[in-house]
């Protein structure tokens, strides 16, 4: 499949609330370096800044980042607001809050809901806006979301967030958000090679329910690594990719969109050309025999 002539509105549009989105975004995680913090070879600035502004002209609007986002030298958040701000009228900006790194990069103790608030701010100082589009709460091994997702509905009542999400949760912490505020989106890892079966019901959950379901790291290896994967690809997938011109990722991808509707994809990359051939795989459309093989891939991952 010819990459360079396809954008993000070629998989279609979903909401996030009132904000209507092509479904194929981008995670700002990978544009801080090689790793995805602090371990690893910070990323050339220029390169991560030309990332974004190319993603925008093929028609991305939907960015993924969170004040956490950083390595030893760059700020995903900063990059954005450097290369984006003025931001376009129709990008959505979501972020993310709980986990907390202190400046050296270590990561500290999980955000008590009183804590959000300073996250929040931290983001907006960041990304140079007086409201966030969207924020996740980042669940952090809590049993209950109760206390922390009431604290962001307060900030959403102050006009500091304009829509709420959930990430990294079961079923229940969906229905324990909801009772408190709407929920645009849930952010889970979830991939062809891995097998949830609390993801799976929140997919389908999702779906029943209008609620945009977010999956990251759906290219990532088991190891977490995103990107295409190389000698350890499963010859199923391979095959597929090759029936199309494709590449693996690019198949994931496509098998990720294609689990319904409401599926979003946010798939990370630091790299100009990987970002090219992930916007195009919104174009890529799997046959009911492809999608049923690459099903069954996934109902036998571990």
């Amino acid at each position: 499949m010819s990459s360079e002539t396809i954008t993000a509105d070629a998989a279609g549009t979903f909401e996030l609330g009132d904000l209507t989105v092509n479904r194929v975004g981008l995670g700002a995680m990978r544009l801080t370096g090689s790793a995805a913090f602090h371990l690893g070879t910070p990323s050339d600035r220029a390169r991560s800044i030309s990332v974004l502004r190319k993603a925008v002209e093929l028609g991305v609007n939907h960015i993924d980042t969170a004040a956490f986002y950083f390595s030893a030298r760059r700020s995903a958040n900063e990059l954005i607001n450097s290369a984006l701000s003025p931001y376009p009228q129709d990008l959505v900006v979501v972020t993310k809050v709980g986990p907390f790194r202190n400046y050296s990069g270590e990561w500290g103790t999980s955000a008590r809901p009183d804590d959000l608030r300073g996250h929040v701010e931290e983001n907006l100082r960041q990304l140079g806006r007086d409201h966030l589009d969207v924020v996740n709460l980042r669940r952090m091994r809590q049993d209950s979301i109760a206390e922390h997702f009431g604290a962001l509905a307060e900030l959403r009542e102050e006009g500091l967030i304009r829509h709420l999400g959930i990430s990294d949760v079961e079923p229940r912490h969906l229905a324990e958000a909801r009772a408190i505020a709407p929920v645009v989106c849930v952010q889970n890892r979830f991939g062809l090679d891995l097998r949830d079966p609390a993801t799976d019901e929140l997919l389908r959950v999702c779906g029943k329910e209008g609620i945009a379901f977010v999956p990251f790291f759906a290219i990532a290896g088991e190891g977490g690594s995103q990107g295409a994967r190389s000698g350890d690809d499963d010859e199923t997938v391979t095959a597929v990719a090759r029936a199309h011109g494709a590449t693996p990722a690019q198949v994931r991808i496509a098998w990720t969109l294609q689990q319904g509707p409401h599926v979003l994809a946010i798939p990370g990359t630091g790299d100009p050309g990987h970002l090219v051939e992930n916007v195009a795989a919104g174009a890529l459309r799997l046959t009911d025999e492809e999608m049923a093989r690459l099903d069954a891939l996934h109902a036998g991952s571990e």
